[in-house]
């Protein structure tokens, strides 16, 4: 037993940075619905491995989603919604075959590169016109699954992909929430499968810090409805890209 609890307990190390993080990380969650992985993972990167980051995540955020309650609106597009749900499984399990296979020098930068790319993409983003033609759910469906395996951060393209097809904002609204909460599901279901969570570390760790994502969920909730949501996400995208950055240089230098 004692072997047991020294092998699967967090360092002081990883606590002492995790705390902080996950309060973020989990008033991000409950301000938007979703992000919580994107936003932690770059700073607990220096201290943990990115292969056991997402899959913490994956674990937390379906904690998080039966605590919040999946509110989905009357209107679902379930055409749009179950095309994309079965290339996301393809696209997750690619996802977490090289989250699992990769390196960890190598993951670490590229999940530097993604969150950076990712907050400036967002700070400078183009307001699209048109329409997509339905082909267009082929790469969004996928790689959105593969990011969210690797980085537990599709969302973003199947928000960018269902803007583009439905003209309803209750029907995107409630087609993407529906999406965001079978991705996570569908992300802990494969880890799950691949043995990820069976010597225990990751269970453990998710059950030391459910209190601390109480704290964040609460905290988000009530700046949800004082805050204006686009000044919340500039700063946000400014702490990931100086978050990001400083995940290249580790990844680069040492």
């Amino acid at each position: 037993m004692q072997a047991f609890l020294s092998a699967t307990l967090p360092s002081p190390e990883l606590i002492l940075i995790a705390l902080p993080t996950l309060i973020f990380a989990y008033v991000v969650f409950g301000f938007a619905g979703f992000g919580s992985a994107l936003v932690a993972a770059p700073f607990l990167a220096h201290v943990m491995p990115v292969a056991d980051i997402v899959p913490l995540f994956a674990m937390m955020d379906c904690i998080a989603v039966t605590v919040n309650g999946i509110k989905l609106g009357r209107k679902i597009a379930r055409d749009e919604l179950w095309r994309l749900v079965l290339l996301m499984a393809a696209g997750s399990m690619i996802g977490i075959y090289l989250i699992l296979t990769i390196p960890p020098r190598p993951m670490m930068l590229l999940l530097g590169l993604f969150v950076s790319a990712y907050a400036v993409y967002t700070l400078v983003m183009p307001q699209f016109t048109g329409h997509f033609s339905r082909i267009w759910v082929i790469p969004f469906g996928t790689v959105g699954g593969v990011f969210s395996a690797m980085f537990g951060a599709g969302g973003f393209l199947y928000a960018i992909y269902l803007s583009r097809r439905l003209a309803d904002k209750d029907a995107l609204r409630g087609t993407l929430t529906a999406l965001l909460g079978i991705s996570n599901f569908t992300r802990f279901a494969f880890f799950t499968a691949a043995g990820v969570y069976n010597d225990g570390r990751l269970p453990v760790l998710a059950l030391c810090a459910l209190p601390v994502m109480a704290v964040g969920l609460s905290i988000g909730h009530r700046l949800a409805g004082r805050l204006d949501r686009e000044q919340f996400i500039k700063v946000l995208c400014v702490i990931l890209i100086v978050a990001g950055v400083s995940l290249i240089g580790r990844a680069v230098y040492g």
